[in-house]
């Protein structure tokens, strides 16, 4: 039988699963300095989709795919994005390498995916970060990408309550 709409995973799943495979495939390459293709190769074939052991899943490939390569891409916008809402003193490399790769997503997501609502970046890398941290780096990452986002897209947050 083939999958109807109302019976497909929805889009918003397979967007949270794109970020957490990029999460994932950027600690990697922070931590063991692997190819960003062969990353993305890897993930594609072996992590997303259905069946094995390791799989997160079906997930929004291109998504995933525009993730990755958009931080490599614009890693130096990025980080210096990032670096620009750390306390003085801290630097990118002081961080924790997950808090790191969610950072990157996130501010990528936040500088070059206009169509997706910064509220919607900031809640589904919070809802990641939660996955791996107690509330001190958790409420440290909502904090920088709430301050980001105020700045790099103020018109789309202007007006939201509190």
């Amino acid at each position: 039988m083939a999958e109807t709409p109302e019976h497909s995973t929805p889009l918003r799943t397979l967007r949270y699963r794109a970020r957490l495979a990029a999460v994932q495939a950027l600690y990697r390459m922070d931590i063991a300095g692997d190819e960003l293709e062969d990353v993305i190769e890897d993930f594609l074939n072996h992590h997303l989709g259905a069946g094995g052991p390791e799989t997160l899943g079906e997930a929004d490939d291109d998504h995933f795919t525009f993730l990755m390569r958009g931080v490599a891409d614009r890693q130096i916008e990025v980080d210096r994005t990032i670096e620009s809402q750390l306390a003085e003193g801290w630097t990118l490399p002081r961080l924790d390498t997950t808090v790191r790769a969610i950072l990157r997503a996130a501010v990528f997501e936040l500088l070059a995916a206009g169509s997706v609502p910064p509220r919607v970046v900031i809640d589904e890398y919070v809802s990641i970060a939660d996955s791996f941290f107690d509330d001190a780096e958790v409420r440290f990452i909502n904090g920088v990408l709430d301050a980001l986002a105020r700045r790099l897209r103020a018109k789309d947050m202007h007006g939201e309550q509190g």
